[in-house]
């Protein structure tokens, strides 16, 4: 690749450590936030609740229980959380094959 004069001389090496920085904190917080919401989905379901809400929520269908939303919604979130994790080691991967 032939060197080009100016301000952009260093472009080609700067898009290398800008993908690894940006993929690197991409990562780090995808993972952070995904097991963060990980664990509020799982606190969700271990504590044990009020027989009488249980007896009435009981009756209610699966995806009408307040258990089930407060389980569900974490979950989906802390999944898209790793997808971006994932989507910052991708970066990573491609910063090696820049520079």
């Amino acid at each position: 690749m032939p060197r080009i004069g100016g301000p952009c001389a260093t472009l080609h090496a700067m898009l290398g450590v800008t993908l690894t920085a940006c993929g690197i904190v991409a990562a780090t917080f995808g993972t952070w936030r995904g097991y963060a919401n990980a664990r509020v989905a799982l606190v969700s379901l271990a504590r044990d609740g009020d027989p009488t809400r249980e007896a009435i929520e009981a009756h209610r269908p699966i995806h009408a229980r307040t258990r089930v939303r407060r389980f569900v919604r974490p979950v989906v979130v802390g999944t898209l959380w790793l997808a971006i994790a994932m989507y910052g080691l991708l970066m990573v991967s491609l910063a090696g094959t820049v520079a």
